[in-house]
């Protein structure tokens, strides 16, 4: 589970012993790395990442013991074979608005705060690009769609199967650029990745089952939008130099890419973004691309940015008229799509109206506060 790499029994031969470079003074050395005592170079620490060197100061550092540690990143993946009593997370499939079914993965409270403690201290160090206003502190829906406010054309092009498609592996190479020894950070990337179990697969569609089988980051942990977000530095940086090479804008809200100028070359656009995005391991949605003018209605992360940022009236409509509902009969009646979280959920979708009106983000806030949640 650790990655350490065991010393070999008998002494390497005199010819190996040649190959090898020098290794004078080792014996003197006052804390020689205990992940592999032939190596005499510390990690290389990129980022303001804390040092934990061992898998032992790791779970000291998380509050955890060792067996601890190793229960919760799960090298031998036994958790999805286990039954749902001993299982780290909950599952839930919802609806999707297009008529498909997402998988919400909800890790249970102690997994959960681990993983809040490790997105604190360790991921939130991680470089994370400019474009990405999904779930990144002083960014929102409102900072994704302002630079393609009054532009001729916008374009829309959505990743496909966003949380599933980062593997744990992904997130394990991202620590080790880091500086985490392989060990340490195959133990962070098994806590922040799950396997989802055979009877929940049972349900999945098709083209995610692949995805699902094998260790992925779950939709629903808290730092997942963290690490996403900082696995895709390099997918955002690549997609910045081939707008800015264009004369684009480009901005990214999770899964949702955006794009637009005053004249774009889409025969140039188009089969751009499809190359990186395929070269960085991710799929995109071809049925969800759009490409809109001035004068057709363009969305950029839900809003309308035709003249200036702002959520549809037929969205503010509907959720106050659930929140006027969840009021009258309760709840409970209201949650159709069966959230787990109702109540985050209302917040949220009142906190997006709210970013581009506070006047009618004030009027629903005042109808959800009437809500009895008892």
């Amino acid at each position: 589970m650790t990655g350490e790499r065991v010393t070999p029994a008998s002494p390497p031969s005199q010819a190996s012993r040649a190959s090898q470079p020098s290794r004078t003074n080792q014996s003197s050395r006052a804390n020689p790395d205990p992940l592999d005592p032939l190596d005499p170079l510390p990690p290389i620490w990129r980022w303001q990442v804390p040092h934990w060197t061992t898998t032992e100061s790791t779970a000291t550092a998380l509050n955890l013991t060792p067996g601890e540690l190793l229960w919760f990143s799960d090298p031998n993946h036994w958790n999805d074979r286990a039954n749902p009593t001993l299982r780290h997370y909950h599952h839930h499939w919802i609806p999707t608005s297009t008529g498909g079914l997402r998988l919400i993965e909800r890790p249970k409270p102690r997994l959960a705060e681990l993983q809040r403690r490790i997105r604190r201290h360790v991921i939130r160090a991680l470089p994370v690009h400019d474009a990405a206003h999904g779930f990144h502190p002083g960014r929102s829906i409102l900072t994704c769609a302002t630079p393609h406010t009054g532009q001729n054309l916008v374009v829309r092009m959505d990743l496909e199967h966003f949380f599933p498609s980062i593997s744990a592996r992904r997130i394990q190479s991202l620590l080790e650029l880091a500086g985490y020894p392989p060990g340490v950070a195959q133990a962070l990337a098994g806590i922040l990745t799950t396997i989802t179990p055979p009877d929940v697969l049972r349900k999945a569609p098709r083209p995610i089952r692949d995805r699902l089988r094998r260790p992925h980051l779950p939709q629903g942990a808290p730092s997942s939008p963290a690490v996403a977000n900082a696995v895709t530095n390099h997918l955002d940086r690549r997609l910045k130099g081939l707008a800015d090479a264009l004369g684009a804008n480009y901005t990214r809200y999770a899964d949702d890419l955006a794009f637009s100028g005053q004249s774009l070359p889409l025969h140039r656009l188009l089969p751009g973004v499809r190359h990186i995005v395929t070269a960085e391991g991710f799929r995109l949605r071809e049925e969800k691309t759009s490409i809109a003018g001035k004068h057709q209605r363009q969305r950029v992360a839900g809003l309308v940015v035709n003249e200036k940022p702002a959520a549809p009236r037929t969205q503010y409509d509907a959720l106050r008229a659930t929140l006027h509902n969840c009021v009258t009969t309760g709840p409970q009646a209201q949650n159709r799509e069966d959230h787990p979280d109702f109540q985050a959920h209302l917040r949220g979708r009142i906190a997006w109206i709210a970013a581009t009106s506070a006047p009618r983000g004030a009027k629903l806030k005042e109808l959800f506060d009437r809500i009895d949640w008892s």
